[in-house]
């Protein structure tokens, strides 16, 4: 069994995909950036600060516009950034280094018997939704899915993995309303083990980021999954809403600081979205990206590549 932690494949037209995903990020950053650019090209203060503004009004976020254009200061020095051309490409690679640091992981040697995933997220970003196209990928790669409906709490959350679980061809553990979420975790993992099931992705409460009681409650599910699989939890991901913007870095920064996040899942980009704020929170946090949710049929979650993303958010760029 190929484990998670490794980069996801590129996949043929990924591309398309991506460009359409980010439809509204394109269609904004291109327009400006062609009429920033049109003719001779002359980085002065006036320049400056009207490609400051389409990179921020992008979700680029402060400190990476900022950083961009120190880039383009330097290049201008040394004659690199005359044409319109380059700036855009200076832009766009200085982008791809930015994911690219981000999504850039280490194969881990053995695979577990089990791979144990824990999802996590507030509610209302596509946390459940997002599980359930993870386990059809997952379960069209080969692999043996099994769902825990860690989530107790909200109402109708273990109905709404149920039919996930259907769709996808996944069973689902699941107990009463408010019951002990370690101790659904518990028997999802024995189930695992008496059905051969090789994956195992828990649905976590999605109450507020900033509640200890919810990290307190992840601590727990973490010291459960690790008694019964030795490593385990192997991958925490965490779901952001692409279309909460910068909002979304903050949970990110809050998860991340508090839940041993290990990868990131950004859903509901699916056009009217700002697609910048990938950038964002893999300069803020250097945090991986591992999948992309475009749209919301089940197989609309793909694997994320930074310079596929990249070049989908400009409508002209020769290279990156």
């Amino acid at each position: 069994m190929q484990s998670l932690f490794g980069a996801p494949p590129k996949k043929p037209g990924l591309f398309g995909r991506f460009r359409k995903a980010v439809t509204k990020t394109r269609e904004t950053l291109s327009e400006q950036l062609d009429g920033i650019l049109s003719g001779p090209v002359e980085l002065d203060a006036e320049l400056l600060e009207d490609l400051e503004m389409a990179l921020i009004g992008a979700d680029l976020g402060v400190r990476t516009t900022d950083e961009i254009l120190s880039d383009l200061r330097s290049a201008v020095r040394s004659e690199e950034a005359a044409r319109a051309e380059a700036v855009r490409g200076l832009i766009a690679e200085r982008l791809v280094a930015i994911l690219g640091q981000a999504t850039a992981t280490e194969e881990t040697g053995s695979s577990p018997d089990i791979e144990v995933i824990l999802v996590v997220g507030v509610n209302g970003v596509g946390k459940t939704t997002t599980i359930g196209k993870l386990a059809h990928r997952l379960r069209t790669e080969g692999r043996e899915v099994l769902l825990c409906a860690a989530d107790t709490f909200r109402a109708a959350a273990a109905e709404q993995l149920q039919i996930w679980g259907e769709r996808s061809g996944c069973p689902v553990i699941r107990q009463h309303a408010g019951a002990d979420p370690s101790a659904v975790v518990y028997d999802s993992l024995q189930a695992a083990k008496a059905r051969g099931a090789d994956t195992v992705i828990a649905d976590t409460a999605g109450r507020l980021h900033n509640k200890a009681g919810l990290m307190a409650e992840l601590a727990k599910i973490r010291r459960t999954a690790t008694r019964l699989v030795p490593g385990a939890p192997h991958q925490v991901l965490l779901v952001i809403d692409a279309v909460t913007g910068q909002n979304g870095l903050q949970q990110a920064r809050q998860f991340a600081t508090t839940a041993g996040v290990t990868g990131l899942v950004l859903a509901k980009l699916d056009g009217t979205a700002k697609g910048g704020i990938a950038v964002s929170i893999a300069r803020e946090l250097a945090i991986p990206i591992r999948w992309v949710g475009v749209g919301e049929t089940i197989d609309d979650l793909v694997p994320f590549d930074a310079e596929t993303f990249v070049r989908s958010m400009f409508d002209s760029l020769e290279t990156v």
